[in-house]
């Protein structure tokens, strides 16, 4: 079995927060600052993961290296597309490195030979317990930056209507 090395695990951790929150970042229709908060960490998310992807290389550079060039460039023109106020490229590359994500997760999920396979059948207490942990972390995360807070909510009632 491919060895669970540091930077695999930092690798899972992100991929997984990646996988997680890119339905509600996609899904949600309020654009506001949760979604600029979560859309921020989502990308510091996805950095992680192309970043530590150079740092597996059990048979040297193969393709899902090139799928993480091609989303970083994906990142930099969503990130200037939407300081440009170009809201239709910014969507566009979000959801395409989302799916490209989700393209690298099927390939290392489904491939026997990969390290989720083995470790699903020699660790699944292991792979269990990361996914509720990083499943728990997006939610909090999540309901905590999405729901108005105490003082949104006072500065909401005490405001004349129209």
């Amino acid at each position: 079995m491919e060895a669970v090395t540091p930077v695999v695990v930092v690798h899972a951790v992100a991929a997984l927060y990646v996988l997680l929150l890119g339905p509600l970042q996609i899904l949600r229709r309020r654009r506001d600052g949760a979604h600029r908060l979560l859309g921020a960490s989502w990308a510091a998310a996805m950095l992680v993961v192309c970043s530590s992807s150079f740092g597996i290389m059990p048979g040297g550079f193969s393709w899902l290296h090139g799928l993480s060039i091609w989303t970083l460039v994906c990142l930099v023109i969503a990130i200037v597309s939407i300081r440009r106020g170009n809201v239709p490229m910014h969507r566009g590359f979000m959801v395409g490195s989302y799916l490209g994500t989700l393209t690298a997760f099927a390939f290392a999920a489904l491939v026997p030979t990969r390290l989720i396979p083995q470790l699903l059948r020699s660790e699944p207490l292991v792979v269990l317990v990361t996914l509720l942990a990083v499943a728990a972390t997006v939610a909090a995360f999540a309901l905590v930056t999405i729901r108005p807070g105490p003082i949104r909510q006072r500065a909401a009632v005490s405001r004349p209507g129209p």
